[in-house]
Parts: structure tokens; C-alpha cells; sequence
């Protein structure tokens, strides 16, 4: 078995759900759960429960939470304490960042944005072209690192002894970037790209006051709210919200489509989804030779009756 890293993300004292899956990609490996913070006690029982053979605290100075720089460096000298032949994270803002800050005090090369991985031979599987194609790579450095797109992998438990170990590393270097503040956006909405369930609206939202009913329903799920771009294109959300070639590329668990055409370019962006749900009052909208299971009938009728079923 090979040592492998895993950089957890921790959210509200809670490990995120695509934290778990990038451990299940380790499978079968000795996982090191590298957690930055002195107090893991809230997340051991979990982490240990998903394979981590080792919870590793890393303890860092007061300011390292304002320096991503500081943090990278911390998660590369515990790579290195611990001899980890891989180190793996989530495609999120915050994987992406750290992952390339890691690569280059590393001087290793990175994969991102990866749907698949194979430690023990070192090839990861990425997706092009919109899903179209998809490239095996071999990485041929001394450490994989690599990034694994949110859901693209289904998160299973494997409980494990979950030793726990404590770690600290002399590093001064700041870097040129401070963090001054986080801002989310408004109320506790799920990241599309991280979220388990999305409901998608399209045109046949018809304004943008009408997504409070997609909201309504969304919160009886704990799902995330998402547009098709010619939603956006109206004007009825915003572009963050946006789903689709142009957008954001999501892998849910359960992803609704409300009102949406099925356009070949909204497709690209969630075909992976392991199950789709069509709404449409057209018959004959693509979105339908596209889904698992469809409903026709206007959204207007149909998503009020799902929120009060939920």
C-alpha cells in the first residue's frame, strides 16, 4: 500500500461531503488525512470511518489562515515528513488554489480537475471537450499530485484505526497575498460544482422573482439553485449561477431541470449528473431523449406539489 495524502476541507466544524469521495478514490491505500488546525476532535470519528489510517492536525502560525503561501507550504512539509507518494483534493476554489501553490514549492507536476485515478500505477483520467473525449495521463514525478472533480466519485466507507498525529513545520515565507475576508454569497446556498442535488431553471422561469419557488423547493432538499444560460441571457440570474459549456460543469447525485430545452451546450455541462430530471410542458424538448425520468407538465404546477410532497 502507498502512502497517500488526502488535504481535507472542513466547513462549519464538518468534513465536506467531496472530501469523502476524493478518500474513496484512495481506497485501498494507507490514507493520511491531512487536516490544517490544532482541533480535529469534531472530524476524527468521520474521517477515520472513510479509510484515514492517520489523521494528520497540522498546527500552524496565527496568521496562516490569511496565507494561502503559509498554507501551501505547511501541507508540502507534511508531505515530506510523512514520505506520501500521493497527495490528493478536491477540484474546489480551495483545492485549486493550494494545489498549484503545492506543485511549485514541490517543483511536481499537477493534474487537475480530475474524474478518476489509479495510484498505484500513477494515471489520472481527465475529461475534454465537454465530456467528449477523455485523456489517461501518466504522471511520472516522484509525488502525484492531483485534483478530483466534486461528486465525480460516489464517496463509500471503509472505517480505518484513524491514528491520530500531530504536526508542525518552521515556515515564515507569507507570500504576496494576505486574506483579508471571506465573503459567501448571500444566505447559506450550496456551491453548484460541490453540491449533491441541483434544481435547474430555464427560460420557462419567465422572471427573475421566480426562482424563489426553485429556492423554496431547493431548501426542502438541500440543493443548489442553477440556470441555463438563456436564463441567464434574460436576465433572470445571474451569470455564477449558470450551468453549462459556458458555465459551470457539475457531477450531482440528482439534477432537475425546470423548464430548460435540453440544448446541446447545457448538456455538456451536466451529463455526468447520475440522475436527471426533466420538466418541460414541450413533449418534444431534447432535454427528454437526455433524462432518467421526465415529467411533462408546467413548472408551475409541478414544483410547488414536488416542494410540498418533500
Amino acid at each position: 500500500m502507498a502512502r497517500t495524502g488526502i488535504l481535507i476541507e472542513i466547513e462549519n466544524n464538518a468534513v465536506k461531503e467531496t472530501s469523502f469521495g476524493v478518500m474513496t478514490a484512495a481506497a485501498g491505500q494507507e490514507i493520511y488525512a491531512l487536516v490544517l488546525g490544532d482541533d480535529v476532535s469534531a472530524v476524527k470519528e468521520k474521517l477515520a470511518e472513510y479509510g484515514a489510517a492517520v489523521i494528520v492536525s497540522i498546527t500552524a502560525p496565527g496568521d496562516v489562515a490569511s496565507s494561502p503561501d503559509l498554507q501551501a507550504q505547511m501541507i508540502a512539509a507534511a508531505v515530506k515528513e510523512y514520505n506520501l507518494e500521493t497527495l490528493l483534493g478536491t477540484a474546489s476554489a480551495t483545492g485549486k488554489d493550494l494545489f498549484a501553490r503545492i506543485a511549485a514549492i514541490m517543483d511536481e507536476a499537477l493534474v487537475s480537475d480530475c474524474v478518476q485515478v489509479n495510484i498505484a500505477d500513477k494515471t489520472v483520467k481527465k475529461s475534454h471537450f465537454s465530456g467528449k473525449t477523455f485523456a489517461t495521463l501518466k504522471v511520472n514525478g516522484s509525488v502525484l499530485l492531483c485534483t478530483i472533480r466534486p461528486n465525480s466519485i460516489e464517496p463509500v466507507a471503509s472505517p480505518a484505526a484513524g491514528e491520530l498525529m500531530n504536526f508542525s513545520a518552521d515556515v515564515s515565507d507569507p507570500g504576496l497575498i494576505k486574506i483579508v475576508e471571506v465573503k459567501k454569497d448571500a444566505g447559506k446556498k450550496l456551491d453548484l460544482t460541490e453540491a449533491p442535488v441541483i434544481i435547474t431553471g430555464g427560460r420557462a422561469i419567465k422572471a427573475a422573482e421566480n426562482y424563489k419557488m426553485l429556492e423554496a423547493c431547493a431548501q426542502k432538499m438541500g440543493a443548489a439553485v442553477g440556470a441555463s444560460r438563456a436564463a441567464v441571457d434574460a436576465g433572470y440570474a445571474p451569470h455564477s449561477m449558470q450551468v453549462g459549456q459556458t458555465g459551470k460543469t457539475v457531477s450531482p447525485r440528482l439534477y432537475i431541470a425546470c423548464g430548460v430545452s435540453g440544448a446541446v451546450q447545457h448538456f455538456a455541462g451536466m451529463k455526468t449528473s447520475k440522475v436527471i430530471v426533466a420538466i418541460n410542458e414541450d413533449k418534444d424538448a431534447p432535454i427528454f431523449s437526455k433524462c432518467d425520468y421526465g415529467i411533462v407538465g408546467d413548472i408551475f404546477d409541478v414544483v410547488p406539489v414536488l416542494t410540498e410532497k418533500l
